[in-house]
């Protein structure tokens, strides 16, 4: 473990983050109650604690190479085992994160991080994009909404910018090379009133990974007819 906490803390120097030992043991913490959940119900393939480090923990706060977090309030939706969500809270406990999973088993165990790391100003709730963009409270009225979800950009970007405030803005975890998937999704992110302000490639810290990052503006309100009915903005991308 010890050896696997240390690449962890040289991958933090590279993002410029300093974490207390409280925080470290948090995420220790967070990685035991995950591989314990994962023996029940699927949360993740990656178990090892030097991989999940890498490629969830690290990715996750990755996020600071386009935007650092500070008190805005974050939406993380579709966040499964809640990544990039709880890896932000931890690591900048003064955002306000709602974690949003259409699985209500995944928010059940996000309950039981959320109560055992002692988070604040953090919740877990069941639902759909396509229910909750509409709904007030959540329509354009969050700084940031995040997504790690796999997923076509354009289908994201329906799912997503209807929760961004004007001046807000959705980012986008992506692998690989992301000009074409860009490309295909200008049309949406326009009609949804985004504007791709940045796309970011780099390595994930201590590995040789490649990952993106899109930093999408919302520069107008989301015309409401978005998000579409529910299953239709994956059959009938925008």
């Amino acid at each position: 473990m010890k050896q696997a906490i240390d690449v962890f803390k040289k991958g933090l120097e590279e993002l410029n983050i300093n974490l207390s030992d409280i925080q470290i043991a948090q995420f220790i913490d967070y990685y035991e109650l995950l591989i314990e959940k994962n023996k029940v119900m699927n949360l993740t393939a990656i178990t090892e604690l030097s991989e999940v480090i890498s490629k969830h923990f690290l990715d996750s706060l990755s996020i600071v190479k386009v935007y650092r977090p500070d008190k805005e309030r974050i939406l993380d939706l579709g966040t499964g085992a809640g990544l990039p969500g709880i890896p932000i809270k931890i690591a900048f406990p003064n955002t306000k994160i709602v974690l949003m999973d259409s699985l209500n088993k995944r928010i059940q165990f996000l309950d039981e991080v959320i109560e055992k790391l002692n988070l604040e100003n953090i919740s877990a709730i069941h639902g759909r994009a396509e229910e909750y963009g509409k709904r007030a409270g959540y329509r354009e009225a969050f700084d940031i909404c995040s997504s790690r979800a796999v997923a076509k950009l354009s289908i994201l970007s329906e799912y997503c910018l209807p929760f961004v405030k004007i001046g807000g803005k959705f980012i986008s975890y992506k692998s690989g090379n992301i000009s074409d998937e860009l490309n295909e999704a200008n049309n949406a992110i326009s009609l949804l009133g985004g504007q791709v302000k940045k796309a970011e490639g780099f390595e994930l810290p201590q590995t040789e990974i490649k990952r993106s990052l899109i930093i999408i503006e919302k520069a107008s309100n989301t015309p409401n007819k978005y998000p579409r009915a529910a299953g239709k903005p994956a059959k009938e991308p925008l």
